[in-house]
């Protein structure tokens, strides 16, 4: 039966097999849902009707300690990669990579104690001006 084909037809023939076989496939990855993680919660209270929002990428070289500061407002704060201590409001944590924390926008310190760069994410929150 397959000695009457031509060189042609098998190759539509192959390539049909491989479409239908690889069609499940194709539906799988169409199934695959959203992975959703709470990171962090907060309540916040406005002073302000709107607010205005910076996302911030900070990075620490190895060793580098911030002055004591403040940020013009409270926000989440995410550690992409590296160990960070921080100083604020008499308390000192330690973060690393994939970390999510809440700061406060009261006087603060943050220093790079691990071994390579750090580097922060900072979303702050301000009253609009």
């Amino acid at each position: 039966m397959f000695k009457s084909l031509k060189p042609a037809n098998v190759i539509l023939i192959v390539l049909a097999t491989l479409l239908v076989a690889n069609v499940p496939l194709a539906s799988a990855q169409n199934t695959t849902t959203l992975s959703k993680t709470l990171l962090l919660e907060q309540s916040v209270e406005l002073t302000s009707s709107t607010i205005d929002t910076k996302t911030i990428r900070v990075s620490f070289p190895v060793g580098f300690k911030t002055p004591w500061h403040t940020h013009e407002g409270p926000g989440p704060r995410y550690v992409v990669k590296g160990k960070l201590q921080v100083v604020e409001g008499g308390k000192t944590n330690t973060y690393s990579s994939g970390d999510v924390f809440w700061e406060t926008g009261s006087l603060m310190s943050v220093e790079n104690i691990g071994k390579d760069t750090a580097e922060l994410i900072i979303f702050e929150l301000t009253s609009a001006h």
